[in-house]
C-alpha cells in the first residue's frame, strides 16, 4: 500500500506523507495541498479516490479508527453493499430518529 501511495502521488504530482499504526496496519496518508488552487485539488480528489481503491483491492477499508467522515463518505458504495448501507441508515435513524447528531455528514 506505502508503495501505491508513492506511486499515486507522483502520477498527480502531489505530496503525501503517510505514517500509521504498525501494530494493526492502519495508515494515514496524508495529502499536503493547497485547497485554494482548485487544478491542485481535482488532482488530489483523483488520488484519493485511488488509494481507497487500491486499499479496497488489498483487503483493507475506507477507515480504521476514525470513522468514515464527509471524504470518505461518497466512497461508501466501494465498500459497503446498498443492503449494509441501508442498515446503516436504518441503525442511525433507530439512535437519532431527530436527526441531530451530525446531520448531512455521512448519511443525507
Amino acid at each position: 500500500m506505502i508503495c501505491a501511495v508513492r506511486e499515486i502521488a507522483g502520477k498527480y504530482n502531489i505530496e503525501i506523507g503517510t505514517f500509521g499504526h504498525a501494530g494493526d496496519g492502519n495508515l494515514h496518508p496524508t495529502i499536503l495541498t493547497d485547497e485554494r488552487n482548485a487544478e491542485e485539488m481535482e488532482r488530489v480528489h483523483k488520488a484519493i479516490g485511488e488509494i481507497f481503491d487500491k486499499a479496497l483491492a488489498l483487503g483493507g477499508t475506507l477507515s480504521g479508527e476514525h470513522g468514515i467522515g464527509m471524504t470518505k463518505a461518497p466512497f461508501m458504495p466501494r465498500q459497503f453493499s446498498e443492503t449494509e448501507l441501508d442498515l446503516m441508515k436504518r441503525l442511525k435513524n433507530a439512535f437519532d430518529p431527530d436527526n441531530i447528531l451530525n446531520p448531512g455528514k455521512v448519511f443525507l
